[in-house]
């Protein structure tokens, strides 16, 4: 059934969890519910949520329940469906493509909204799994993928939820270490909000004010994102809680009163004026409205403090679509304007049901495809299979046949479309042509095939530049560079290199070349002036720009993405892979490939931020490179403990000692030693005997 594998790999996850027919209902029944009472959707939405279990167990059918209850409910659940097959792909759920290409597919709103609801409720049902791998891959995938959807459909507390419990989660100890530390200084903190309150509310209503005014807690994701950004302990996170004003005054009003407050706040307490936030007189690109100040409040504690009013309250409470901004993007114009209708859906309690008739139509300026890896890119519309090979590599556009779409094989004129998975298929014999920039849509893949170009245009010179030289040799005739440059100029071209090209294209006959030769040497017994013979070398290029851009820095092997070798790639300086290191790569902006260490400290804002630009690699080969390998060293300064280091490095075989630079303090001595060997293996053994050193208390790689 189409269906089946919907409910149980994409709603409840079932095959993961191993979840009853009665819990699928139970959790069904518990997810409509967060629809209704923290969303505020009814009808058909509540409706397709409670069928799904029904569906999976066989009890009804699509076409019965298009006929029993409307097209309308048959259509989320197709959307639902659709959506689903986009996780067969095996996509980077972390790429913004991909949020993007979620959005574009889903055929109804209510869509989103439901995946939102029922991911916050799966997450509340897992705590005590005891499948951890499974819990893991929900939790990243709340992180990554639906916590930054319902922030950008304003649903503030949901997407605050989802992270929270994400943490809980993913960064066990973490969670509880700030919760226990909250709970801990909760009293502390209530009494001091208490003190800060008070006098305000006097002053408040002194001046006519009407407003309330509360203290509210940062959630434990926004303190550890807090301390990991700041590099601080719990302590050192001085902000951890907001007071807000909130104003009751006519719209008109709104901007005067808050003003005001903000007066008395800062005639009360001193100001940071560097902290000054004001989205009230521009607001948000999302539609935020406040005032946020931080004052040094009592016992000289800074405090934040936001000033709003009742209707821009409930804007940030209660959620409404932010705008999704992208700089350069053609299809901004669109989503901008489909955010600002659920932007209205959502504020009017009567706007919900209007989305029975919504759809959405986003994006009709780009395409997304996907990788066979799963990675996700996205073309402008026109973007043929030419265009996603050369976004790969110069060496896999060059020798482009065409593609595999979905498993059908289709020419390089092919034009892409959303959710297809392009395989590139190649030949050895394949060379850019010149109609090729024809085909292709994206500035990347025309001056790639420009310069391809203009490589083969050289290589082909040179063979007939080759093949002409040997004609001369056979025929037993001089060769002279100025007759034949003046050779090439009677003949019509301006440029040496359309000359040889020319010969190479059989436009140009060989021996035609040899009689005007011998017939402009017969007539110049002497050369002078300016027709002096010009240096051959004017002529010659440089060999190194015909070698081919793919040349790897070593001499090892390295596999990219699934059996692509002998692409151009880069070893990255910030963790220095070597051979028999995990490893992955990275597609830098300029094309290129970086290969990281899959334990390299940046590797998982890479994965973040560019999972669509993460590629698979691994070693396959061994040659003859060394790495500089760094290492870190600590241990008591006691004497000939720096000598033995360095006999012990200079007696291994094939390493070489670069440098070692060694400082001592209150009897122990630390330094970083720098060495030259070939991989993984000679590492840890290198490592082993430095460790067995008498004083040397630790050695670790850098």
């Amino acid at each position: 059934m189409i269906f089946l594998s919907l409910c149980r790999n994409f709603i409840f996850m079932a095959e993961k969890f191993a979840f009853t027919y009665e819990q699928k209902k139970l959790m069904a029944h518990q997810t409509a519910d967060i629809l209704t009472e923290e969303i505020g959707l009814k009808g058909d939405a509540i409706i397709a949520v409670e069928l799904i279990p029904d569906i999976e167990a066989g009890n009804i059918s699509l076409d019965e329940v298009e006929k029993t209850h409307g097209e309308s409910v048959s259509r989320i659940l197709h959307g639902l469906d659709r959506i689903q097959k986009l996780y067969d792909k095996n996509p980077a759920v972390e790429s913004e493509n991909f949020r993007n290409l979620l959005l574009s597919f889903a055929e109804d709103m209510r869509v989103i909204l439901i995946m939102i609801a029922n991911r916050v409720n799966l997450m509340r049902q897992i705590r005590d799994t005891e499948n951890q791998e499974a819990k893991l891959e929900v939790s990243q995938e709340a992180a990554y993928l639906y916590a930054p959807l319902a922030h950008k459909l304003g649903l503030y507390k949901l997407k605050s939820e989802l992270e929270d419990l994400s943490l809980k989660y993913m960064e066990h100890d973490a969670y509880y270490h700030i919760r226990e530390k909250l709970s801990a200084t909760k009293q502390v903190r209530d009494e001091y909000i208490e003190r800060f309150i008070k006098p305000v509310e006097q002053k408040m209503m002194a001046a006519g004010i009407r407003c309330h005014i509360k203290g509210r807690t940062k959630s434990i994701h926004s303190i550890w994102q807090k301390m990991q950004k700041q590099k601080c302990p719990f302590e050192g996170v001085y902000d951890l809680f907001a007071i807000r004003i909130i104003i009751d005054c006519p719209i008109q009003q709104e901007k005067m009163q808050c003003w005001q407050a903000y007066s008395i706040i800062t005639d009360m307490y001193q100001p940071n004026p560097k902290r000054l936030r004001d989205w009230l007189s521009v607001p948000k690109s999302n539609g935020y409205e406040s005032l946020h100040i931080t004052v040094l409040g009592p016992e000289q504690k800074w405090v934040e403090v936001q000033i709003r009013t009742e209707r821009m309250d409930e804007i940030a409470e209660r959620g409404v679509a932010a705008h999704w901004r992208y700089k350069g993007v053609k299809g901004e114009t669109g989503l901008d304007e489909w955010l600002t209708n659920i932007r209205t859906m959502l504020e009017h309690a009567d706007g919900l049901d209007a989305m029975d008739q919504f759809k959405m139509d986003l994006y009709e300026d780009e395409v997304f495809v996907f990788t066979p890896a799963g990675d996700l890119w996205k073309f402008p519309v026109g973007a043929t299979v030419l265009d996603f090979a050369y976004h790969i590599h110069s060496k896999l556009g060059n020798q482009c046949t065409g593609g595999r779409i979905n498993g059908r094989v289709v020419p390089i004129r092919y034009q892409l479309k959303s959710g297809d998975q392009v395989e590139i298929l190649t030949s050895a014999n394949q060379k850019p042509r010149q109609e090729w920039l024809n085909i292709v849509k994206t500035s990347r893949a025309k001056s790639k095939i420009r310069l391809a170009l203009k490589e083969t245009q050289v290589k082909d010179g040179l063979f007939a530049k080759e093949m002409l030289e040997r004609k001369f040799r056979n025929r037993k005739i001089e060769h002279d560079d100025g007759i034949m440059f003046n050779v090439i100029r009677k003949m019509g071209y301006k440029e040496v290199s359309d000359f040889y090209k020319a010969i190479a294209d059989g436009v140009v006959d060989t021996n035609n070349v040899l009689d005007k030769f011998l017939e402009l040497r017969d007539k110049e017994s002497v050369v002078t002036g300016d027709n002096q013979a010009r240096s051959a070398a004017e002529f010659e290029l440089d060999e190194s720009k015909i070698a081919g851009l793919n040349t790897a820095v070593n001499d090892d092997v390295l596999v990219i993405d699934r059996n692509l070798k002998g692409l151009d790639y880069q070893l990255a300086k910030c963790c220095s892979p070597i051979y028999g290191d995990d490893v992955f790569g990275f597609v830098t902006i300029n094309g290129g490939i970086k290969i990281h260490r899959c334990d390299c400290p940046n590797a998982p804002e890479l994965r973040r931020r560019f999972g669509y630009r993460i590629v698979k690699a691994k070693w396959s080969g061994k040659g003859s490179s060394q790495y500089s390998i760094s290492l870190r060293v600590i241990g008591n300064d006691d004497i000939g403990i720096v000598n033995n280091l360095t006999s012990i490095i200079s007696k291994e075989e094939k390493l070489v000692l670069r440098s070692i630079n060694i400082d001592s303090h209150d009897g122990l001595f630390s330094g970083n030693i720098v060495v030259m060997l070939e991989d993984t293996s000679r590492l840890e053994a290198l490592l082993k005997k430095l460790r067995t050193v008498k004083g040397v208390k630790q050695v670790e790689r850098i």
